[in-house]
Protein backbone atom coordinates (compact mmCIF):
# COMPACT_ATOMS: atom_id res chain seq x y z
CA UNK A 1 0.00 0.00 0.00
CA UNK A 2 1.35 3.43 -0.93
CA UNK A 3 2.96 5.37 1.91
CA UNK A 4 0.59 8.32 1.70
CA UNK A 5 -2.66 6.55 0.77
CA UNK A 6 -4.20 6.73 4.23
CA UNK A 7 -2.34 9.73 5.62
CA UNK A 8 -4.45 12.53 7.08
CA UNK A 9 -4.68 15.95 5.49
CA UNK A 10 -2.78 17.32 8.47
CA UNK A 11 0.05 14.83 7.94
CA UNK A 12 0.13 15.54 4.22
CA UNK A 13 0.32 19.28 4.81
CA UNK A 14 3.40 18.82 6.99
CA UNK A 15 4.99 16.52 4.40
CA UNK A 16 4.23 18.89 1.53
CA UNK A 17 5.73 21.87 3.31
CA UNK A 18 8.80 19.84 4.29
CA UNK A 19 9.31 18.72 0.69
CA UNK A 20 8.87 15.04 1.58
CA UNK A 21 6.24 14.65 -1.12
CA UNK A 22 4.74 16.77 -3.89
CA UNK A 23 1.12 17.48 -4.69
CA UNK A 24 1.67 15.88 -8.10
CA UNK A 25 2.84 12.69 -6.39
CA UNK A 26 -0.15 12.68 -4.04
CA UNK A 27 -2.54 13.35 -6.90
CA UNK A 28 -1.07 10.66 -9.13
CA UNK A 29 -1.19 8.25 -6.19
CA UNK A 30 -4.86 9.02 -5.56
CA UNK A 31 -5.69 8.64 -9.26
CA UNK A 32 -3.86 5.30 -9.37
CA UNK A 33 -5.77 4.20 -6.29
CA UNK A 34 -9.12 5.10 -7.88
CA UNK A 35 -8.20 3.27 -11.07
CA UNK A 36 -7.13 0.23 -9.03
CA UNK A 37 -10.06 -0.03 -6.60
CA UNK A 38 -13.05 1.81 -7.99
CA UNK A 39 -14.16 -0.83 -10.43
CA UNK A 40 -15.42 -2.74 -7.41
CA UNK A 41 -16.34 0.15 -5.11
CA UNK A 42 -17.79 2.60 -7.68
CA UNK A 43 -17.48 5.71 -5.51
CA UNK A 44 -16.15 8.24 -8.06
CA UNK A 45 -18.80 8.87 -10.71
CA UNK A 46 -17.29 11.93 -12.43
CA UNK A 47 -13.46 11.90 -12.44
CA UNK A 48 -11.65 15.13 -13.24
CA UNK A 49 -8.11 13.82 -13.44
CA UNK A 50 -6.56 16.14 -16.02
CA UNK A 51 -7.67 19.29 -14.24
CA UNK A 52 -6.55 17.70 -10.97
CA UNK A 53 -3.08 17.13 -12.40
CA UNK A 54 -2.94 20.77 -13.53
CA UNK A 55 -4.08 21.97 -10.09
CA UNK A 56 -1.43 19.80 -8.43
CA UNK A 57 1.31 21.28 -10.58
CA UNK A 58 0.10 24.76 -9.67
CA UNK A 59 0.02 23.79 -5.98
CA UNK A 60 3.62 22.62 -6.16
CA UNK A 61 4.65 25.94 -7.68
CA UNK A 62 2.83 27.78 -4.88
CA UNK A 63 4.49 25.60 -2.24
CA UNK A 64 7.88 26.30 -3.79
CA UNK A 65 7.11 30.01 -3.48
CA UNK A 66 6.39 29.59 0.23
CA UNK A 67 2.59 29.94 0.12
CA UNK A 68 0.68 28.53 3.12
CA UNK A 69 -2.96 27.97 2.31
CA UNK A 70 -4.87 25.52 4.55
CA UNK A 71 -5.46 22.82 1.89
CA UNK A 72 -2.62 23.62 -0.48
CA UNK A 73 -1.82 20.55 -2.56
CA UNK A 74 -4.28 18.23 -0.79
CA UNK A 75 -6.37 15.99 -3.10
CA UNK A 76 -10.04 15.59 -2.22
CA UNK A 77 -13.40 14.54 -3.65
CA UNK A 78 -16.75 16.32 -3.87
CA UNK A 79 -20.25 14.88 -3.62
CA UNK A 80 -21.98 14.80 -7.01
CA UNK A 81 -24.76 17.10 -5.81
CA UNK A 82 -22.39 20.09 -5.63
CA UNK A 83 -21.97 22.07 -8.83
CA UNK A 84 -18.47 21.78 -10.25
CA UNK A 85 -17.90 23.80 -13.40
CA UNK A 86 -17.40 21.48 -16.36
CA UNK A 87 -18.63 18.30 -14.62
CA UNK A 88 -22.18 16.90 -14.73
CA UNK A 89 -24.52 17.60 -11.82
CA UNK A 90 -27.33 15.05 -12.12
CA UNK A 91 -28.36 14.04 -8.58
CA UNK A 92 -28.67 10.61 -10.21
CA UNK A 93 -31.70 11.71 -12.27
CA UNK A 94 -31.51 10.36 -15.84
CA UNK A 95 -33.24 13.37 -17.40
CA UNK A 96 -30.29 15.53 -16.26
CA UNK A 97 -27.57 13.19 -17.48
CA UNK A 98 -26.06 15.96 -19.63
CA UNK A 99 -26.53 18.90 -17.25
CA UNK A 100 -23.16 20.62 -16.81
CA UNK A 101 -23.08 23.80 -14.68
CA UNK A 102 -20.81 26.66 -15.64
CA UNK A 103 -19.90 27.73 -12.10
CA UNK A 104 -18.54 26.02 -9.00
CA UNK A 105 -20.70 25.77 -5.89
CA UNK A 106 -19.56 28.22 -3.23
CA UNK A 107 -17.99 25.48 -1.09
CA UNK A 108 -16.15 24.02 -4.08
CA UNK A 109 -14.80 27.49 -4.84
CA UNK A 110 -13.69 27.79 -1.21
CA UNK A 111 -11.73 24.53 -1.14
CA UNK A 112 -10.10 25.43 -4.45
CA UNK A 113 -9.14 28.85 -3.07
CA UNK A 114 -7.65 27.06 -0.06
CA UNK A 115 -5.42 25.14 -2.47
CA UNK A 116 -7.20 21.78 -2.66
CA UNK A 117 -6.91 19.54 -5.71
CA UNK A 118 -10.38 18.30 -6.77
CA UNK A 119 -10.10 14.71 -8.04
CA UNK A 120 -13.74 14.42 -9.11
CA UNK A 121 -17.27 13.86 -7.88
CA UNK A 122 -18.70 11.01 -5.80
CA UNK A 123 -21.86 9.02 -6.37
CA UNK A 124 -25.29 9.75 -4.85
CA UNK A 125 -28.74 8.12 -4.71
CA UNK A 126 -31.55 9.23 -6.98
CA UNK A 127 -32.50 12.75 -5.94
CA UNK A 128 -30.40 12.31 -2.76
CA UNK A 129 -33.47 10.61 -1.26
CA UNK A 130 -32.10 7.37 0.11
CA UNK A 131 -30.01 5.84 2.87
CA UNK A 132 -28.15 3.96 0.14
CA UNK A 133 -26.22 5.16 -2.92
CA UNK A 134 -27.24 3.99 -6.38
CA UNK A 135 -28.86 5.43 -9.49
CA UNK A 136 -29.55 4.57 -13.11
CA UNK A 137 -26.75 6.75 -14.46
CA UNK A 138 -23.82 5.72 -12.29
CA UNK A 139 -24.89 2.42 -10.76
CA UNK A 140 -24.38 1.20 -7.18
CA UNK A 141 -21.69 2.32 -4.76
CA UNK A 142 -20.52 -0.61 -2.64
CA UNK A 143 -19.22 -0.53 0.89
CA UNK A 144 -15.43 -0.96 0.81
CA UNK A 145 -15.72 -3.29 3.81
CA UNK A 146 -18.22 -5.61 2.12
CA UNK A 147 -19.29 -5.08 -1.48
CA UNK A 148 -22.63 -6.79 -0.83
CA UNK A 149 -23.58 -4.00 1.58
CA UNK A 150 -24.47 -0.36 1.14
CA UNK A 151 -22.03 2.46 1.79
CA UNK A 152 -24.95 4.52 3.06
CA UNK A 153 -26.51 7.62 1.61
CA UNK A 154 -26.78 10.13 0.39
CA UNK A 155 -23.07 10.94 0.81
CA UNK A 156 -22.26 7.27 0.32
CA UNK A 157 -19.88 7.87 -2.56
CA UNK A 158 -17.84 10.28 -0.45
CA UNK A 159 -17.65 7.93 2.54
CA UNK A 160 -16.66 5.00 0.33
CA UNK A 161 -14.01 7.13 -1.38
CA UNK A 162 -12.47 8.04 1.97
CA UNK A 163 -12.48 4.45 3.21
CA UNK A 164 -10.97 3.25 -0.08
CA UNK A 165 -8.09 5.73 0.10
CA UNK A 166 -9.09 8.26 -2.56
CA UNK A 167 -7.78 11.33 -0.76
CA UNK A 168 -8.19 12.36 2.90
CA UNK A 169 -11.17 14.73 2.57
CA UNK A 170 -14.57 14.99 0.90
CA UNK A 171 -17.50 17.40 0.79
CA UNK A 172 -20.89 15.95 1.71
CA UNK A 173 -24.39 17.02 2.72
CA UNK A 174 -26.95 15.99 5.35
CA UNK A 175 -30.68 16.30 5.92
CA UNK A 176 -31.48 12.75 7.07
CA UNK A 177 -28.13 11.55 8.32
CA UNK A 178 -26.55 11.80 4.86
CA UNK A 179 -23.14 12.70 6.30
CA UNK A 180 -23.34 10.63 9.47
CA UNK A 181 -24.87 7.38 8.20
CA UNK A 182 -22.29 6.78 5.43
CA UNK A 183 -19.51 7.65 7.88
CA UNK A 184 -20.94 5.12 10.35
CA UNK A 185 -21.30 2.43 7.65
CA UNK A 186 -17.82 2.97 6.17
CA UNK A 187 -15.82 3.68 9.32
CA UNK A 188 -14.88 7.31 8.66
CA UNK A 189 -15.57 10.70 10.25
CA UNK A 190 -18.14 13.35 9.31
CA UNK A 191 -19.53 16.51 10.83
CA UNK A 192 -23.09 17.77 10.42
CA UNK A 193 -22.74 21.46 11.22
CA UNK A 194 -25.24 23.61 13.03
CA UNK A 195 -28.07 24.28 10.61
CA UNK A 196 -27.39 27.25 8.32
CA UNK A 197 -23.88 27.73 9.69
CA UNK A 198 -22.34 26.94 6.28
CA UNK A 199 -23.74 28.44 3.05
CA UNK A 200 -25.10 25.94 0.54
CA UNK A 201 -25.21 27.98 -2.67
CA UNK A 202 -24.56 25.74 -5.67
CA UNK A 203 -25.57 22.56 -3.85
CA UNK A 204 -28.86 22.47 -5.74
CA UNK A 205 -30.85 20.10 -7.97
CA UNK A 206 -29.82 20.34 -11.63
CA UNK A 207 -33.08 22.01 -12.62
CA UNK A 208 -32.68 24.78 -10.03
CA UNK A 209 -30.68 28.01 -10.12
CA UNK A 210 -27.79 28.35 -7.68
CA UNK A 211 -29.48 30.87 -5.41
CA UNK A 212 -28.05 31.95 -2.03
CA UNK A 213 -30.89 30.31 -0.12
CA UNK A 214 -30.85 27.52 2.46
CA UNK A 215 -33.25 24.58 2.58
CA UNK A 216 -34.81 23.87 5.96
CA UNK A 217 -32.85 21.16 7.84
CA UNK A 218 -30.30 20.64 5.05
CA UNK A 219 -26.60 21.31 5.60
CA UNK A 220 -23.31 20.90 3.79
CA UNK A 221 -20.36 19.54 5.74
CA UNK A 222 -16.93 17.93 5.87
CA UNK A 223 -15.99 14.24 5.75
CA UNK A 224 -12.57 12.85 6.58
CA UNK A 225 -10.59 9.95 8.01
CA UNK A 226 -9.65 11.85 11.16
CA UNK A 227 -11.39 14.22 13.56
CA UNK A 228 -8.67 16.84 13.19
CA UNK A 229 -9.18 16.89 9.43
CA UNK A 230 -12.89 17.57 9.97
CA UNK A 231 -12.02 20.70 11.90
CA UNK A 232 -9.53 21.73 9.21
CA UNK A 233 -12.08 21.44 6.41
CA UNK A 234 -14.86 23.00 8.49
CA UNK A 235 -12.71 26.10 8.96
CA UNK A 236 -12.34 26.42 5.17
CA UNK A 237 -16.09 25.99 4.64
CA UNK A 238 -17.20 28.35 7.41
CA UNK A 239 -18.29 31.90 6.68
CA UNK A 240 -21.51 33.50 5.42
CA UNK A 241 -22.39 33.71 1.76
CA UNK A 242 -20.91 36.95 0.40
CA UNK A 243 -24.14 37.54 -1.53
CA UNK A 244 -26.27 37.69 1.64
CA UNK A 245 -25.21 37.65 5.30
CA UNK A 246 -21.59 38.07 4.27
CA UNK A 247 -22.34 41.67 3.34
CA UNK A 248 -22.79 42.47 7.02
CA UNK A 249 -21.54 39.58 9.15
CA UNK A 250 -18.56 37.36 9.81
CA UNK A 251 -18.57 34.00 11.57
CA UNK A 252 -16.54 33.36 14.71
CA UNK A 253 -17.25 30.01 16.31
CA UNK A 254 -16.69 29.77 20.07
CA UNK A 255 -13.88 27.47 21.19
CA UNK A 256 -14.59 23.99 22.49
CA UNK A 257 -15.95 24.05 26.02
CA UNK A 258 -13.12 21.79 27.20
CA UNK A 259 -9.77 20.68 25.87
CA UNK A 260 -9.45 17.46 27.88
CA UNK A 261 -11.88 14.67 28.65
CA UNK A 262 -11.82 15.52 32.34
CA UNK A 263 -13.97 18.56 31.79
CA UNK A 264 -16.71 17.04 29.63
CA UNK A 265 -20.21 16.30 30.93
CA UNK A 266 -21.76 13.75 28.58
CA UNK A 267 -25.13 12.00 28.35
CA UNK A 268 -24.90 8.56 26.72
CA UNK A 269 -27.96 7.15 24.91
CA UNK A 270 -28.40 3.73 23.35
CA UNK A 271 -32.18 3.27 23.55
CA UNK A 272 -34.98 4.97 21.64
CA UNK A 273 -38.65 4.64 22.60
CA UNK A 274 -39.74 3.90 19.00
CA UNK A 275 -37.12 1.47 17.67
CA UNK A 276 -34.59 -0.88 19.28
CA UNK A 277 -30.83 -0.56 18.91
CA UNK A 278 -28.87 -3.50 17.56
CA UNK A 279 -26.30 -5.23 19.75
CA UNK A 280 -23.36 -4.11 17.58
CA UNK A 281 -24.35 -0.46 17.85
CA UNK A 282 -24.98 -0.74 21.59
CA UNK A 283 -21.50 -2.23 21.92
CA UNK A 284 -20.05 0.74 20.02
CA UNK A 285 -21.84 3.18 22.30
CA UNK A 286 -20.52 1.25 25.31
CA UNK A 287 -16.94 1.51 24.02
CA UNK A 288 -17.34 5.27 23.82
CA UNK A 289 -18.90 5.49 27.28
CA UNK A 290 -16.02 3.49 28.74
CA UNK A 291 -13.42 5.65 26.98
CA UNK A 292 -15.08 8.80 28.30
CA UNK A 293 -15.25 7.50 31.85
CA UNK A 294 -11.67 6.22 31.74
CA UNK A 295 -10.56 9.66 30.57
CA UNK A 296 -12.25 11.39 33.48
CA UNK A 297 -15.41 12.72 31.80
CA UNK A 298 -18.65 12.80 33.77
CA UNK A 299 -20.86 10.22 32.07
CA UNK A 300 -24.59 9.97 32.71
CA UNK A 301 -27.13 7.54 31.25
CA UNK A 302 -30.33 9.43 32.12
CA UNK A 303 -31.41 13.04 32.55
CA UNK A 304 -34.82 14.64 33.00
CA UNK A 305 -33.48 17.53 30.92
CA UNK A 306 -33.31 15.43 27.73
CA UNK A 307 -36.05 16.53 25.30
CA UNK A 308 -38.79 14.01 24.56
CA UNK A 309 -37.30 11.59 21.99
CA UNK A 310 -40.67 10.26 20.86
CA UNK A 311 -42.05 13.73 20.19
CA UNK A 312 -38.83 14.74 18.40
CA UNK A 313 -39.22 11.69 16.16
CA UNK A 314 -42.72 12.90 15.25
CA UNK A 315 -41.76 16.51 14.54
CA UNK A 316 -38.76 15.61 12.41
CA UNK A 317 -40.60 13.83 9.55
CA UNK A 318 -43.23 16.57 9.45
CA UNK A 319 -40.54 19.11 8.69
CA UNK A 320 -38.25 16.93 6.59
CA UNK A 321 -40.83 15.33 4.33
CA UNK A 322 -42.50 18.70 3.87
CA UNK A 323 -39.23 19.96 2.41
CA UNK A 324 -38.61 16.81 0.34
CA UNK A 325 -42.11 16.75 -1.15
CA UNK A 326 -42.14 20.43 -2.14
CA UNK A 327 -40.89 19.59 -5.63
CA UNK A 328 -42.88 16.39 -6.21
CA UNK A 329 -44.50 16.21 -9.67
CA UNK A 330 -48.27 16.83 -9.48
CA UNK A 331 -49.18 13.16 -10.00
CA UNK A 332 -46.85 11.99 -7.25
CA UNK A 333 -48.06 14.68 -4.87
CA UNK A 334 -51.67 13.73 -5.55
CA UNK A 335 -50.87 10.10 -4.78
CA UNK A 336 -49.39 10.89 -1.37
CA UNK A 337 -52.18 13.39 -0.65
CA UNK A 338 -54.77 10.67 -1.11
CA UNK A 339 -52.82 8.33 1.14
CA UNK A 340 -52.56 11.03 3.81
CA UNK A 341 -56.30 11.67 3.67
CA UNK A 342 -56.93 8.01 4.52
CA UNK A 343 -54.97 8.22 7.77
CA UNK A 344 -56.88 7.88 11.02
CA UNK A 345 -56.60 10.88 13.34
CA UNK A 346 -55.27 8.63 16.09
CA UNK A 347 -52.54 7.14 13.86
CA UNK A 348 -49.34 8.47 15.43
CA UNK A 349 -46.94 6.09 13.71
CA UNK A 350 -43.78 7.37 12.06
CA UNK A 351 -45.19 6.34 8.68
CA UNK A 352 -48.23 8.54 9.28
CA UNK A 353 -45.97 11.45 10.27
CA UNK A 354 -44.05 11.07 7.02
CA UNK A 355 -47.22 11.13 4.93
CA UNK A 356 -48.61 14.11 6.83
CA UNK A 357 -45.32 15.92 6.36
CA UNK A 358 -45.49 15.49 2.58
CA UNK A 359 -48.86 17.23 2.47
CA UNK A 360 -48.56 19.83 5.25
CA UNK A 361 -50.40 23.08 4.77
CA UNK A 362 -48.53 26.25 5.61
CA UNK A 363 -50.56 26.41 8.81
CA UNK A 364 -49.50 22.85 9.62
CA UNK A 365 -45.85 23.62 8.91
CA UNK A 366 -45.94 26.63 11.24
CA UNK A 367 -47.36 24.44 13.99
CA UNK A 368 -44.57 21.88 13.46
CA UNK A 369 -41.99 24.67 13.44
CA UNK A 370 -43.34 25.91 16.77
CA UNK A 371 -42.90 22.43 18.22
CA UNK A 372 -39.32 22.54 16.96
CA UNK A 373 -38.71 25.82 18.79
CA UNK A 374 -39.96 24.22 22.01
CA UNK A 375 -37.42 21.45 21.51
CA UNK A 376 -34.68 24.01 20.93
CA UNK A 377 -35.58 25.67 24.22
CA UNK A 378 -35.31 22.30 25.94
CA UNK A 379 -31.94 21.65 24.33
CA UNK A 380 -30.65 25.02 25.56
CA UNK A 381 -31.62 24.02 29.09
CA UNK A 382 -30.03 20.61 28.60
CA UNK A 383 -26.73 22.04 27.36
CA UNK A 384 -26.50 24.31 30.38
CA UNK A 385 -25.83 21.11 32.35
CA UNK A 386 -24.21 18.88 29.69
CA UNK A 387 -21.66 19.44 26.93
CA UNK A 388 -22.53 16.63 24.52
CA UNK A 389 -24.74 13.64 23.83
CA UNK A 390 -23.42 10.29 22.59
CA UNK A 391 -26.06 8.49 20.50
CA UNK A 392 -26.39 5.93 17.72
CA UNK A 393 -26.53 7.09 14.10
CA UNK A 394 -28.67 4.17 12.89
CA UNK A 395 -29.79 1.08 14.82
CA UNK A 396 -27.51 -1.29 12.84
CA UNK A 397 -24.25 -1.48 10.93
CA UNK A 398 -24.32 -1.38 7.12
CA UNK A 399 -27.05 -3.59 5.67
CA UNK A 400 -27.16 -5.50 2.37
CA UNK A 401 -28.24 -3.53 -0.70
CA UNK A 402 -32.02 -2.98 -0.90
CA UNK A 403 -33.16 -1.53 -4.21
CA UNK A 404 -36.93 -1.88 -4.35
CA UNK A 405 -37.89 1.28 -6.29
CA UNK A 406 -40.93 1.77 -4.04
CA UNK A 407 -39.30 3.04 -0.85
CA UNK A 408 -42.51 2.47 1.08
CA UNK A 409 -42.15 -1.29 0.52
CA UNK A 410 -38.71 -1.54 2.12
CA UNK A 411 -38.20 -3.01 5.57
CA UNK A 412 -35.33 -3.46 8.00
CA UNK A 413 -34.82 -5.88 10.86
CA UNK A 414 -33.47 -4.87 14.25
CA UNK A 415 -32.99 -7.49 16.94
CA UNK A 416 -35.39 -9.84 15.18
CA UNK A 417 -38.20 -7.29 14.72
CA UNK A 418 -39.17 -5.77 11.37
CA UNK A 419 -39.57 -2.02 10.94
CA UNK A 420 -40.20 0.31 8.05
CA UNK A 421 -36.99 1.26 6.24
CA UNK A 422 -37.25 4.95 7.14
CA UNK A 423 -37.92 4.33 10.84
CA UNK A 424 -34.14 4.10 11.31
CA UNK A 425 -33.96 7.87 10.73
CA UNK A 426 -35.11 8.65 14.27
CA UNK A 427 -31.51 8.85 15.48
CA UNK A 428 -30.41 11.11 12.63
CA UNK A 429 -33.36 13.38 13.32
CA UNK A 430 -32.36 13.82 16.95
CA UNK A 431 -29.76 16.39 15.88
CA UNK A 432 -31.23 17.43 12.51
CA UNK A 433 -34.68 18.56 13.66
CA UNK A 434 -33.44 21.22 16.14
CA UNK A 435 -30.42 22.05 13.95
CA UNK A 436 -27.71 20.88 16.35
CA UNK A 437 -24.14 20.03 15.30
CA UNK A 438 -23.24 16.33 15.34
CA UNK A 439 -19.92 14.61 14.67
CA UNK A 440 -19.80 10.99 13.47
CA UNK A 441 -16.99 9.00 15.05
CA UNK A 442 -15.96 5.37 14.31
CA UNK A 443 -15.87 3.22 17.43
CA UNK A 444 -14.60 -0.14 16.16
CA UNK A 445 -16.03 -3.16 14.36
CA UNK A 446 -19.20 -5.21 14.70
CA UNK A 447 -19.29 -8.95 15.32
CA UNK A 448 -19.33 -9.38 11.52
CA UNK A 449 -16.31 -7.14 11.06
CA UNK A 450 -18.22 -4.07 9.85
CA UNK A 451 -17.60 -0.50 11.05
CA UNK A 452 -19.79 0.96 13.77
CA UNK A 453 -19.96 4.64 14.67
CA UNK A 454 -21.72 7.02 17.02
CA UNK A 455 -22.68 10.67 16.80
CA UNK A 456 -21.55 13.30 19.27
CA UNK A 457 -24.27 15.95 19.46
CA UNK A 458 -23.32 19.39 20.73
CA UNK A 459 -24.90 22.77 21.48
CA UNK A 460 -26.09 24.92 18.60
CA UNK A 461 -23.26 26.98 17.05
CA UNK A 462 -20.74 25.31 19.36
CA UNK A 463 -19.50 22.95 16.66
CA UNK A 464 -15.98 22.95 18.04
CA UNK A 465 -17.18 21.17 21.20
CA UNK A 466 -18.24 17.86 19.56
CA UNK A 467 -15.31 18.15 17.16
CA UNK A 468 -12.83 18.40 20.03
CA UNK A 469 -14.55 15.54 21.83
CA UNK A 470 -14.18 13.50 18.62
CA UNK A 471 -10.43 14.21 18.58
CA UNK A 472 -10.06 13.10 22.18
CA UNK A 473 -12.01 9.90 21.52
CA UNK A 474 -9.95 9.22 18.42
CA UNK A 475 -6.86 9.15 20.61
CA UNK A 476 -8.45 6.55 22.88
CA UNK A 477 -10.42 4.42 20.42
CA UNK A 478 -7.88 4.27 17.60
CA UNK A 479 -9.96 5.99 14.92
CA UNK A 480 -10.06 4.93 11.27
CA UNK A 481 -9.28 1.35 10.26
CA UNK A 482 -8.34 0.31 6.71
CA UNK A 483 -11.04 -1.96 5.22
CA UNK A 484 -9.75 -5.52 5.26
CA UNK A 485 -11.10 -6.11 1.76
CA UNK A 486 -8.74 -3.41 0.46
CA UNK A 487 -5.70 -4.33 2.56
CA UNK A 488 -3.68 -5.87 -0.22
Amino acid sequence: MEKWTYATAGELTVALRAGDVTSVELTEGAIARIEQEDGAVNAVCAPDFERARAAAREADRALADGEERPLLGIPLTVKESYDVAGLPTTWGMPQFRDHVPAEDALQVARVRAAGAVVLGKTNVPLGLRDIQTYNEIHGTTNNPWDHERTSGGSSGGSAAALAAGYGPLSLGTDIAGSLRTPAHFCGVYAHKPTMHLLPTRGMVPPNAPALPADIDLAVVGPMARSAGDLALLLDVMTGPDPLTLGLAHTTVLPPARHDRLEGFRVLVLDEHPLIPTGADVRAGVARVADALADGGARVERHSPLLPDLADAAQVYPLLMFSALAANFPPAQYEQVRQLAEQLSEDDHSLGAARLRGMTLSHRGWLAADHRRELHRRSWREFFAEFDAVVAPITPTAAFPHQQDPDLLNRRMTVEGTTFHYFDQLVWAGLATMPGLPATAVPTGLSAEGLPVGVQLIGPMYEDRTPLRLAELLEERLGGFRVPTALNH
